[in-house]
Protein backbone atom coordinates (compact mmCIF):
# COMPACT_ATOMS: atom_id res chain seq x y z
CA UNK A 1 0.00 0.00 0.00
CA UNK A 2 1.34 3.44 -0.92
CA UNK A 3 0.99 6.47 1.30
CA UNK A 4 0.49 10.03 0.18
CA UNK A 5 2.63 12.73 1.74
CA UNK A 6 0.75 15.57 3.42
CA UNK A 7 0.25 18.72 1.46
CA UNK A 8 2.38 21.69 2.51
CA UNK A 9 1.13 25.27 2.67
CA UNK A 10 2.93 28.54 3.38
CA UNK A 11 1.03 31.13 5.42
CA UNK A 12 2.54 34.62 5.43
CA UNK A 13 2.07 36.58 8.62
CA UNK A 14 1.10 33.27 10.16
CA UNK A 15 2.39 33.75 13.70
CA UNK A 16 -0.64 35.38 15.30
CA UNK A 17 -4.26 36.45 14.96
CA UNK A 18 -6.02 35.30 11.78
CA UNK A 19 -2.83 33.89 10.23
CA UNK A 20 -2.23 31.61 13.21
CA UNK A 21 -5.82 30.38 13.10
CA UNK A 22 -5.45 29.57 9.41
CA UNK A 23 -2.26 27.64 10.19
CA UNK A 24 -3.91 25.70 13.02
CA UNK A 25 -6.98 24.90 10.92
CA UNK A 26 -5.00 23.65 7.94
CA UNK A 27 -2.70 21.69 10.23
CA UNK A 28 -5.70 20.03 11.90
CA UNK A 29 -6.76 18.89 8.42
CA UNK A 30 -3.47 17.05 7.94
CA UNK A 31 -1.55 19.78 6.13
CA UNK A 32 2.10 20.54 6.83
CA UNK A 33 2.46 24.28 7.40
CA UNK A 34 5.24 26.80 6.95
CA UNK A 35 4.76 29.85 9.14
CA UNK A 36 6.23 33.08 7.81
CA UNK A 37 6.82 35.99 10.16
CA UNK A 38 8.59 39.32 10.01
CA UNK A 39 9.25 40.24 13.65
CA UNK A 40 7.02 37.94 15.75
CA UNK A 41 9.72 35.33 16.37
CA UNK A 42 8.48 34.24 19.79
CA UNK A 43 4.89 33.76 18.62
CA UNK A 44 5.99 31.94 15.46
CA UNK A 45 8.29 29.55 17.31
CA UNK A 46 5.69 28.89 19.99
CA UNK A 47 3.12 28.05 17.31
CA UNK A 48 5.33 25.59 15.45
CA UNK A 49 6.33 23.94 18.74
CA UNK A 50 2.64 23.41 19.49
CA UNK A 51 1.94 22.03 16.03
CA UNK A 52 4.99 19.74 15.99
CA UNK A 53 3.97 18.41 19.39
CA UNK A 54 0.65 17.37 17.85
CA UNK A 55 2.25 15.89 14.71
CA UNK A 56 6.06 15.68 14.61
CA UNK A 57 7.90 17.35 11.71
CA UNK A 58 4.72 18.95 10.39
CA UNK A 59 5.46 22.65 10.90
CA UNK A 60 8.35 24.89 9.93
CA UNK A 61 9.12 28.58 10.18
CA UNK A 62 10.65 31.18 7.86
CA UNK A 63 11.47 34.81 8.61
CA UNK A 64 11.56 37.72 6.22
CA UNK A 65 10.58 41.33 5.61
CA UNK A 66 8.30 41.07 2.58
CA UNK A 67 8.82 44.71 1.68
CA UNK A 68 12.42 43.81 0.80
CA UNK A 69 12.43 42.98 -2.91
CA UNK A 70 14.66 39.94 -2.39
CA UNK A 71 12.55 38.36 0.34
CA UNK A 72 9.62 36.77 -1.54
CA UNK A 73 11.87 34.54 -3.65
CA UNK A 74 13.81 33.45 -0.57
CA UNK A 75 10.67 32.77 1.45
CA UNK A 76 9.23 30.56 -1.29
CA UNK A 77 12.54 28.69 -1.66
CA UNK A 78 12.64 28.07 2.10
CA UNK A 79 9.04 26.88 2.07
CA UNK A 80 9.77 24.38 -0.70
CA UNK A 81 12.89 23.19 1.11
CA UNK A 82 10.96 22.63 4.34
CA UNK A 83 8.95 19.69 2.98
CA UNK A 84 10.34 19.11 -0.51
CA UNK A 85 7.37 20.62 -2.36
CA UNK A 86 4.72 23.30 -2.01
CA UNK A 87 0.98 22.84 -2.49
CA UNK A 88 -0.42 26.13 -1.27
CA UNK A 89 0.23 29.78 -0.48
CA UNK A 90 -1.89 31.95 1.80
CA UNK A 91 -1.07 35.65 1.39
CA UNK A 92 -2.18 36.85 4.80
CA UNK A 93 0.58 39.28 5.85
CA UNK A 94 -0.64 42.86 5.86
CA UNK A 95 -0.05 46.37 7.14
CA UNK A 96 -3.02 48.48 8.19
CA UNK A 97 -3.07 52.06 9.46
CA UNK A 98 -4.52 55.43 8.43
CA UNK A 99 -2.89 57.67 5.83
CA UNK A 100 -5.02 60.81 5.63
CA UNK A 101 -4.58 62.80 2.44
CA UNK A 102 -2.11 65.59 3.10
CA UNK A 103 -0.06 63.69 5.66
CA UNK A 104 0.87 60.43 3.91
CA UNK A 105 4.61 59.82 3.72
CA UNK A 106 6.38 57.99 0.93
CA UNK A 107 7.51 55.42 3.48
CA UNK A 108 3.92 54.73 4.52
CA UNK A 109 2.81 54.48 0.90
CA UNK A 110 5.61 52.05 0.05
CA UNK A 111 4.90 49.94 3.13
CA UNK A 112 1.15 49.63 2.54
CA UNK A 113 1.49 48.95 -1.18
CA UNK A 114 4.45 46.67 -0.49
CA UNK A 115 2.81 44.39 2.06
CA UNK A 116 -0.70 44.37 0.63
CA UNK A 117 -0.01 44.22 -3.11
CA UNK A 118 3.64 44.06 -4.20
CA UNK A 119 4.66 41.23 -1.86
CA UNK A 120 1.68 39.00 -2.76
CA UNK A 121 2.46 39.45 -6.45
CA UNK A 122 6.12 38.47 -6.14
CA UNK A 123 5.30 35.62 -3.76
CA UNK A 124 2.82 34.26 -6.31
CA UNK A 125 5.35 34.72 -9.09
CA UNK A 126 8.04 32.88 -7.13
CA UNK A 127 5.59 30.14 -6.14
CA UNK A 128 4.19 29.62 -9.64
CA UNK A 129 6.59 26.85 -10.65
CA UNK A 130 6.32 24.66 -7.51
CA UNK A 131 2.56 25.20 -7.37
CA UNK A 132 2.17 24.23 -11.01
CA UNK A 133 4.12 21.06 -10.29
CA UNK A 134 1.82 20.20 -7.38
CA UNK A 135 -1.38 21.59 -8.99
CA UNK A 136 -1.69 23.76 -5.94
CA UNK A 137 -3.75 26.70 -4.75
CA UNK A 138 -3.36 30.31 -3.64
CA UNK A 139 -5.61 32.15 -1.19
CA UNK A 140 -5.22 35.91 -0.83
CA UNK A 141 -6.63 37.93 2.06
CA UNK A 142 -8.24 41.11 0.77
CA UNK A 143 -10.72 43.31 2.66
CA UNK A 144 -14.26 44.66 2.45
CA UNK A 145 -12.58 48.08 2.25
CA UNK A 146 -11.31 47.21 -1.22
CA UNK A 147 -14.88 47.78 -2.41
CA UNK A 148 -16.10 50.17 0.30
CA UNK A 149 -13.24 52.55 1.10
CA UNK A 150 -12.60 53.42 4.72
CA UNK A 151 -12.15 57.09 5.54
CA UNK A 152 -8.53 58.17 6.11
CA UNK A 153 -7.18 54.89 4.66
CA UNK A 154 -6.89 55.61 0.91
CA UNK A 155 -3.57 53.84 0.37
CA UNK A 156 -4.56 50.69 2.26
CA UNK A 157 -7.90 50.52 0.45
CA UNK A 158 -6.27 51.02 -2.94
CA UNK A 159 -3.70 48.32 -2.20
CA UNK A 160 -6.40 45.81 -1.26
CA UNK A 161 -8.44 46.76 -4.33
CA UNK A 162 -5.37 46.05 -6.44
CA UNK A 163 -5.04 42.66 -4.75
CA UNK A 164 -8.64 41.85 -5.69
CA UNK A 165 -7.86 42.57 -9.35
CA UNK A 166 -4.57 40.69 -9.10
CA UNK A 167 -6.38 37.63 -7.71
CA UNK A 168 -8.61 37.46 -10.77
CA UNK A 169 -5.72 38.10 -13.13
CA UNK A 170 -3.53 35.43 -11.57
CA UNK A 171 -6.39 32.94 -11.65
CA UNK A 172 -6.28 33.32 -15.41
CA UNK A 173 -2.50 33.48 -15.71
CA UNK A 174 -1.83 30.36 -13.64
CA UNK A 175 -4.72 28.23 -14.91
CA UNK A 176 -5.26 25.37 -15.42
CA UNK A 177 -2.65 24.13 -12.94
CA UNK A 178 -3.06 26.57 -10.04
CA UNK A 179 -6.27 27.91 -8.54
CA UNK A 180 -6.22 31.47 -7.16
CA UNK A 181 -8.97 32.85 -4.93
CA UNK A 182 -9.37 35.47 -2.23
CA UNK A 183 -11.24 36.00 1.02
CA UNK A 184 -12.69 39.44 1.74
CA UNK A 185 -13.15 39.72 5.52
CA UNK A 186 -15.40 42.18 7.25
CA UNK A 187 -14.97 42.93 10.96
CA UNK A 188 -13.21 39.85 12.37
CA UNK A 189 -10.83 41.23 14.98
CA UNK A 190 -10.57 44.85 15.99
CA UNK A 191 -7.17 46.27 14.97
CA UNK A 192 -4.34 45.99 17.44
CA UNK A 193 -2.95 49.12 19.10
CA UNK A 194 -6.14 51.02 18.35
CA UNK A 195 -7.88 52.99 21.08
CA UNK A 196 -11.36 51.79 21.92
CA UNK A 197 -13.92 53.79 19.97
CA UNK A 198 -17.32 52.42 20.88
CA UNK A 199 -19.13 54.74 18.50
CA UNK A 200 -17.10 53.57 15.51
CA UNK A 201 -17.41 49.93 16.47
CA UNK A 202 -21.14 50.22 17.05
CA UNK A 203 -21.51 51.91 13.68
CA UNK A 204 -19.78 48.96 12.01
CA UNK A 205 -22.00 46.48 13.82
CA UNK A 206 -25.11 48.47 12.91
CA UNK A 207 -24.21 48.00 9.23
CA UNK A 208 -23.55 44.27 9.66
CA UNK A 209 -26.72 42.21 9.18
CA UNK A 210 -25.52 39.46 11.55
CA UNK A 211 -24.99 42.17 14.22
CA UNK A 212 -21.65 40.89 15.47
CA UNK A 213 -18.02 40.69 14.50
CA UNK A 214 -16.71 37.47 13.08
CA UNK A 215 -14.21 35.04 14.52
CA UNK A 216 -10.80 34.17 13.06
CA UNK A 217 -12.14 30.65 12.57
CA UNK A 218 -14.62 32.05 10.04
CA UNK A 219 -11.72 33.12 7.85
CA UNK A 220 -9.67 30.00 8.57
CA UNK A 221 -12.49 27.64 7.64
CA UNK A 222 -13.04 29.51 4.39
CA UNK A 223 -9.32 29.33 3.63
CA UNK A 224 -9.41 25.59 4.30
CA UNK A 225 -12.35 25.18 1.93
CA UNK A 226 -10.67 27.13 -0.86
CA UNK A 227 -7.35 25.38 -0.34
CA UNK A 228 -8.56 21.78 0.03
CA UNK A 229 -12.19 21.35 -0.97
CA UNK A 230 -12.89 23.60 -3.94
CA UNK A 231 -11.25 22.01 -7.01
CA UNK A 232 -13.55 23.82 -9.47
CA UNK A 233 -13.34 27.27 -7.84
CA UNK A 234 -10.87 29.88 -9.07
CA UNK A 235 -10.81 33.63 -9.58
CA UNK A 236 -13.38 34.20 -6.83
CA UNK A 237 -13.51 36.75 -4.01
CA UNK A 238 -15.43 35.23 -1.10
CA UNK A 239 -16.94 37.79 1.30
CA UNK A 240 -16.83 36.65 4.92
CA UNK A 241 -18.30 39.75 6.47
CA UNK A 242 -21.56 38.96 8.24
CA UNK A 243 -23.45 40.38 5.28
CA UNK A 244 -21.99 43.87 5.54
CA UNK A 245 -21.16 44.00 1.83
CA UNK A 246 -24.88 43.88 0.94
CA UNK A 247 -25.77 46.90 3.08
CA UNK A 248 -25.69 50.33 1.34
Amino acid sequence: MTTTSPKSVLITGGAARVGAMIARTLHASGVNVIIHYRSSAAAANSLIEDLNAIRPHSAAVVQGDLTDSQTPTGVIAAAVDAFGELHGLVNNASSFYPTPVGSTSVEQFDDLIGTNFKAPYFLMQAAATPLRESRGSIVNLTDIYAQRPLADHPVYCAAKAALVSLTRSMARELAPDVRVNAISPGAILWPENESDDDATRNSILDRTPLQRIGDPSDIANTARFLMLDAPFVTGQIIAVDGGRSVVP
